[in-house]
C-alpha cells in the first residue's frame, strides 16, 4: 500500500495541468516549485485550484482507503509519508517535485473535518496578514500536531512525523523569509517568455 501511495503521489498534478493549459513548466518557471502557489502565479486561479485539489486527493485516497482496511495510526502515517514523498520526489518526473503541503494535508484529512478546518483557517489568516504562502504553510504545519492532539490524540505522533517531513522540505523558505527575499502572494514571477 505504501508503494502504491508513493506511485500515486509521484503523478505531478502541476506539470500535467500546466501542459493542459499550455503554461510554462512550473519546475523551471516562477519559483521553480511544481505546486498550486506557483501555478497560481503562472496561470491564474483555475489551474491552481485544479492542482490543489489533485494534490490533496493524492494524499487522501491512499490514507482513507487504508483507514477502512483497519490499519494502525502508524501504518496510516507510513502511507501518508509515502504519498507525500511521491509528491516531493516523483519517480515519473525525475524526482523533481513540490513541497508536499497539499498532499500531506490530504493525508491528514481523514482524521476529521475539524482538524482540516482548523488548518485551513490558520493558513488563510496567516496568508491574508503576511501575504506569504510559505509562512502560512509553515505555521499551519507547526500547529497541526497540537490541533490533532485536541481532536484525535491517537494520531498526534503519526501527524508529527508527516509534519517533520514538510518542515524539512521548507528549509529554503525559512532562509528566504529570514533574508526577506521570499515572494509574496499576488506577485507574478515568470522566467519563461510570454506566449
Amino acid at each position: 500500500m505504501a508503494i502504491a501511495a508513493y506511485l500515486l503521489g509521484s503523478i505531478s498534478s502541476a506539470v500535467l495541468i500546466c501542459r493542459v493549459f499550455r503554461l510554462p513548466d512550473p519546475r523551471h518557471s516562477g519559483s521553480g516549485n511544481p505546486g498550486a502557489t506557483n501555478v497560481l502565479r503562472l496561470g491564474g486561479k483555475l489551474p491552481a485550484i485544479l492542482v490543489l485539489l489533485c494534490d490533496i486527493l493524492k494524499g487522501t485516497i491512499p490514507v482513507w482507503g487504508c483507514y477502512f482496511l483497519g490499519l494502525s495510526p502508524w501504518a496510516l502515517a507510513a502511507i501518508g509519508v509515502a504519498a507525500t514523498l511521491g509528491h516531493i520526489y516523483p519517480i515519473f518526473f525525475g524526482f523533481d517535485g513540490g513541497k508536499g503541503v497539499a498532499t500531506a494535508l490530504g493525508a491528514i484529512a481523514p482524521i476529521g473535518w475539524e482538524l482540516l478546518l482548523a488548518l485551513a483557517i490558520t493558513w488563510l489568516v496567516v496568508a491574508l496578514i503576511t501575504r506569504y504562502s510559505s509562512l502560512a504553510a509553515i505555521i499551519s504545519c507547526g500547529l497541526a500536531p497540537l490541533f490533532t492532539f485536541f481532536f484525535k490524540a491517537q494520531y498526534t505522533g503519526s501527524v508529527s512525523v508527516l509534519i517533520a517531513l514538510i518542515l524539512w522540505r521548507h528549509r529554503d523558505n525559512f532562509i528566504r523569509l529570514y533574508k526577506g527575499t521570499e515572494p509574496k502572494l499576488g506577485t507574478k514571477r515568470t522566467t519563461a517568455p510570454e506566449p
